[in-house]
């Protein structure tokens, strides 16, 4: 691995890293923060196409990609609700741990990996070692009642959000269109799914999110998850770090989104509880790492 090779597999941790912890400090509601983040990450994609004169996609693999988006956007608005209940040191965690053994679960049961008994049993600690880890980052000292009920429904959001980032992933799989050329169609989606999500709460009653500035603001936030995606899909290449290895360092993105939402957002835990804490996110690290080796 050389360093610059090196140096774009970092692009995630970083990326995605700050993405959490930038969007919450901004601040507005789910919508907003959905609305920005999906509209910086058009910005992104269209000029990333322009620049590089990426053809669009047509036929079922545009609805595909499209759709690819839609899973995301969906599931991230989720992933938002649930930093209102517990924050996004504790929701980064859980939905990183859901969305590897999502990716996981599909892998072995569509796609036929882990082939043999040993890659299976290998596979099989590595998912009580994600559920192990994700339980550890949640832990509290002291609890309370309130405290406990939401973090329930923080998981409980959470696991149904993993089928959108299920969907994220798979979708492209049924096409023959590689990730740079998916990008701009799955900007699209996300965009699709925010403007709509904004349209309907308006229509319960809510402001309309379009005409607040803070959703704007937040494109400022989707140029973080935008830089990300697009320097994961550059370190997964074969003449770059390889899709196992890129897959590895984009999972440590999960350290800095949680210590930054600590760190920055207030989002306080004891001395027992950050010990807990990391040792939890060297579990799924860990874990993840065996996933994508066997």
């Amino acid at each position: 691995m050389n360093a610059t090779a090196l140096l774009i597999g970092l692009g995630p941790l970083l990326g995605w890293g700050l993405f959490p912890t930038i969007a919450s400090k901004i601040g507005g509601r789910p919508v907003n923060q959905i609305l920005g983040t999906t509209f910086g990450t058009l910005i992104f994609a269209l000029v990333l196409a322009m620049v590089n004169g990426l053809a669009m996609p047509t036929g079922m693999d545009l609805v595909f990609t499209i759709l690819s988006g839609i899973g995301w956007a969906s599931a991230q608005i989720i992933t938002f609700k649930s930093f209102t209940m517990i924050g996004s040191s504790r929701a980064m965690p859980i939905t990183t741990a859901f969305q590897l053994l999502g990716a996981s679960l599909w892998g072995v049961i569509a796609l036929g990996n882990w082939p043999g008994v040993n890659a299976k049993i290998l596979g099989g600690l590595a998912l009580v070692l994600i559920i192990i880890g994700a339980t550890l980052t949640v832990w509290q000292e002291h609890k309370n009642e309130e405290g406990s009920k939401l973090l329930t429904q923080a998981v409980i959001w959470l696991a149904v959000g993993e089928i959108g980032y299920w969907a994220y992933s798979a979708a492209p799989q049924a096409t023959k269109v590689d990730g740079m050329h998916a990008f701009l169609p799955q900007a699209i989606g996300m965009v699709i799914v925010a403007v709509v999500y904004a349209l309907f709460l308006s229509m319960r009653g809510e402001k309309l999110a379009l005409t607040e500035s803070v959703s704007y603001r937040q494109i400022f936030s989707g140029f973080f998850f935008a830089f990300a995606a697009l320097t994961y899909l550059i370190s997964a290449q074969p003449n770059m770090n390889g899709l196992a290895t890129g897959f590895i360092l984009s999972q440590t993105s999960v350290v800095l989104a949680t210590l930054t939402g600590i760190w920055f957002l207030g989002q306080k835990k004891t001395p027992k509880e950050m010990t807990v804490t990391i040792g939890g996110l060297v579990l799924i690290l860990a874990a993840a790492t065996i996933t994508v080796m066997i």
